[in-house]
């Protein structure tokens, strides 16, 4: 169960002590406190975890400063979508608010090479009109003689460059809980000039201990990779975790399965998951073209199957695209596969708006039917 409380409700507020006063002598109820500051409004849910059938809603909605009451009926209590749940499906950060409403392009290198790769790329974003990259400084590997990524040093030129060009948010993996205070030592050396939202890869989903760390931090959010070899169910509630830790601004990313009847692929690609992500819970959901397909082979038309998986994914409700370009992608350390050449995101970005075009064609034709 899930009580929201009036907006800015002060917790020096006699009544909001009254209120925790009550529910600590709840039997078998225990609560966890989650505070959101939006650019209008301090928010305040309340999470009842334990044995709370025996709580009427009405009773509960009676307490004081209680404006709305949610009975959770799934799994996924926080990101879930419950019944009478009118919490939003959004997030603001960094002047851009995700959502599971609009769509976010971030392109750029998957492991960061050199400064003049990541300015290069920096400002191709910035001619064709995107505030979002992909940067990796952090790279775990399967081979552990790869190359790794140059990590905390690299931090710095990356952060500037995105400030130079006006960049505002930059995905970047993290491997471990420490890499979450270097992005941040970085951005206060440099002044903060962009912002990062934290990601948590594949191999991570189920590092549980990296997840509550993601979560215990509220100053960025977090894109969650779904695990490449466990069900979407599994990797739904390692979102959770971060959003019990006090994290709820949290996109989920689709990247492929790991299976050979995804061959010739790189992985089977997930992107019918899209709609299922959405109507289970409120968290924008982002799809990975690059390291589903893995390949930049084309069909009798000239198309790519890195493109068809986009566009599939978009016009499926995607609210994010990660996706790999680099300016000489015979030279990248990492995936040169997959890279796609920076003279071609102006194609790229058309061929995505007519995915999302048809997306919204999709929904308002439903709406007249419906």
């Amino acid at each position: 169960m899930i009580l929201i409380l009036t907006p800015d409700i002060d917790t020096a507020d006699k009544r909001y002590q009254e209120l925790l006063e009550h529910l600590d002598n709840l039997p078998g109820v225990f609560y966890r406190v989650h505070r959101e500051v939006g650019q209008e409004n301090v928010l305040t849910e309340l999470y009842l975890i334990g044995d709370t059938s025996s709580l009427e809603e009405a009773d509960m909605a009676a307490l004081p400063c209680v404006e709305r009451v949610v009975r959770v009926s799934r799994a996924y209590r926080v990101l879930g979508r419950h019944r009478d749940d009118l919490r939003p499906s959004h997030f603001d950060y960094q002047g851009l608010r995700f959502s599971q409403d609009n769509l976010h392009i971030f392109a750029g290198l998957c492991a960061v090479d050199n400064p003049q790769h990541v300015e290069l790329t920096m400002r191709a974003l910035q001619e064709n009109g995107l505030q979002c990259a992909r940067m990796g400084a952090y790279k775990p590997r399967t081979n552990p003689y790869s190359f790794q990524g140059h990590g905390r040093e690299c931090l710095p030129y990356v952060f500037e460059l995105a400030g130079k060009y006006g960049i505002k948010v930059i995905a970047m993996e993290i491997t471990h809980d420490t890499h979450i205070e270097e992005i941040r030592e970085a951005l206060a050396q440099t002044g903060h000039p962009t912002g990062v939202m934290l990601q948590i890869g594949t191999r991570n989903t189920q590092n549980f201990e990296l997840l509550k760390a993601a979560g215990r931090q509220q100053e960025f959010p977090v894109l969650l990779k779904r695990g490449f070899g466990i069900t979407l169910d599994e990797s739904l509630n390692a979102a959770e975790y971060l959003a019990s830790e006090g994290n709820r601004n949290v996109v989920f990313g689709l990247r492929g399965m790991k299976t050979n009847l995804g061959d010739p692929h790189r992985n089977f690609v997930d992107f019918t998951h899209v709609p299922v992500v959405r109507r289970l819970t409120r968290m924008p959901v982002c799809i990975d073209p690059s390291h589903s397909v893995g390949t930049l082979q084309r069909d009798p038309d000239g198309i790519s199957d890195l493109a068809h998986a986009t566009a599939q994914g978009v016009i499926a409700g995607a609210n994010m695209v990660l996706v790999d370009f680099h300016p000489e992608p015979s030279k990248a350390l990492v995936d040169a596969a997959q890279a796609l050449r920076l003279e071609e995101l102006p194609h790229f970005l058309k061929d995505v708006g007519i995915a999302r075009e048809a997306w919204e064609k999709r929904v308002a034709l439903m709406r007249e039917h419906s």
